[in-house]
């Protein structure tokens, strides 16, 4: 049986918002508009949103994250040196990032698709281990593959710390590093769509016209040609 994981039961509220928003941006401080962090979601309770609303900003983040820096990989024709697929067919090329995405085959998509959804559903279910995020896991906390390990044998790496190279570093430096990743992954998000904006729309982005190319096909579709839920 896999070892009983270390469960830390995480409760924020809007005060706990107020304060972490002042170490993100002692400048903005706390930005709540629509009044998010005093709403209801599903039954949840306030808890339970903010719990929520906390995952779903952080999980955005990380993604922004994978996909700026995808972007400029792509963009700069950067693959692995062996072919993509086992019947010998290379790396999909085009003008931009998005048109790359395009040329790829339907199978590839489904592949990666497939594998972010086992993914998800893993973080949903808490890997066996952890309660939901909506009922007091830590924001942001992916669980472990113990109960994975402990039952296929196979040695499986977490997604976080494979290593476990951060056992002796004192909170103090986690809850840093955790504002530092918030920050990251809001940057990464307005990063992203600027790179998005500017090659759907030229001059969108000053900063970025004459530097992104021109994308003819539609970023919100990406299975456009091949699949849609709206054909």
């Amino acid at each position: 049986m896999a070892p009983k994981a270390s469960v830390t039961q995480v409760s924020e509220t809007v005060a706990d918002l107020e304060a972490l928003a002042e170490k993100a941006n002692p400048i903005v401080k706390f930005y709540d508009p629509m009044n998010l962090s005093d709403s209801d979601f599903y039954g949840w309770g306030s808890e339970g949103t903010i719990g929520w609303l906390r995952q779903a900003e952080i999980k955005h983040g990380r993604v922004a994250m994978f996909a700026f820096v995808g972007y400029i990989v792509h963009a700069n024709g950067i693959h692995w040196p062996w072919p993509m697929q086992t019947d010998g067919t290379g790396w999909p090329t085009g003008n931009s990032a998005p048109e790359i995405w395009d040329n790829m085959s339907t199978a590839a998509k489904w592949q990666i698709f497939f594998v972010i959804s086992m993914l998800e559903v893993w973080d949903e279910c808490g890997g066996g281990e952890l309660p939901h995020y909506t009922q007091g896991r830590k924001p942001g906390q992916y669980p472990s593959f113990n109960v994975l390990r402990s039952t296929i044998g196979h040695p499986l790496f977490d997604l976080y710390d494979p290593f476990n190279l951060s056992k002796n570093m004192s909170q103090e430096k986690k809850d840093k590093r955790l504002v530092a990743e918030i920050n990251n992954g809001r940057l990464a998000m307005l990063g992203i769509f600027g790179f998005l904006a500017e090659g759907k729309v030229e001059g969108s982005v000053p900063a970025l016209k004459g530097i992104i190319p021109h994308y003819g096909g539609e970023v919100m579709q990406p299975f456009e040609g091949q699949f849609s839920y709206f054909s």
